[in-house]
């Protein structure tokens, strides 16, 4: 078991904290929070209640995802290194003292620093021709793969330039609901439901770099 007594999380989303390994820094351990997940739980209407928890479980979730035909399509193929040119290397479950933990590659950019959100960069104003063309990337490799991915926010994905090159990887937000993910085996399905993911991602970082003017629930539906 891994020991995370005394060890504050380096980044945290509502559901889940994100850890350093105290032994191998390289290594990210995602840790749920109860307390938060019993809340949404709590939160849902009737209907939602009947499904359980466990789809609220973003570990669980995060597994299934990583377990879609495309990825162990390319991994049963040798293409390995395709699987991980946007997405964090996954190693599946530990045990830590805080609970079980989906653990993953640490991205870090050339200089060793954890890499910083598309969101930061928005932020910043670093919307150059390098970022644009990582970002035009990362949508290639979603589209020529067919790799499924809940809506993209600039929040779960990096900037890693440790390539010589930026590079976007998806760090949450792997996977699609149920139906759509049975659906996808239909490739002209898995296509349309791509381009509205992308669609909606191009006005994602429109609001973002308009310096969020509005509410995004009124942006993203304008």
């Amino acid at each position: 078991m891994i020991d995370l007594t005394g060890h504050t999380p380096f980044a945290a989303g509502y559901n889940r904290h994100c850890y350093q390994h105290p032994d191998q820094p390289d290594i990210c351990l995602k840790v749920l929070i109860p307390a938060n997940i019993e809340r949404r739980f709590q939160r849902q209407p009737l209907a939602k209640k009947l499904l359980g928890r466990s789809r609220l479980d973003d570990n669980r979730q995060e597994i299934r995802a990583h377990q879609q035909p495309a990825i162990r399509h390319l991994l049963s193929v040798g293409q390995a290194s395709t699987v991980w040119q946007h997405l964090p290397r996954f190693d599946g479950t530990v045990d830590t003292s805080l609970g079980p933990a989906n653990a993953s590659e640490l991205v870090r950019t050339a200089d060793g620093q954890p890499a910083p959100t598309l969101e930061t960069l928005l932020a910043q104003g670093q919307w150059q021709p390098t970022l644009i063309e990582a970002c035009d990337r990362f949508q290639q490799w979603l589209m020529r793969y067919g790799i499924l991915t809940r809506n993209l926010l600039p929040h779960n994905l990096v900037v890693t330039d440790r390539s010589g090159r930026q590079e976007l990887l998806l760090v949450d937000g792997l996977g699609a609901p149920t139906l759509q993910h049975h659906l996808a085996t239909i490739p002209a399905l898995r296509q349309r439901y791509l381009e509205r993911k992308l669609q909606r991602f191009h006005r994602r970082i429109q609001w973002e770099l308009a310096g969020r003017p509005t509410r995004w629930q009124d942006a993203e539906n304008s």
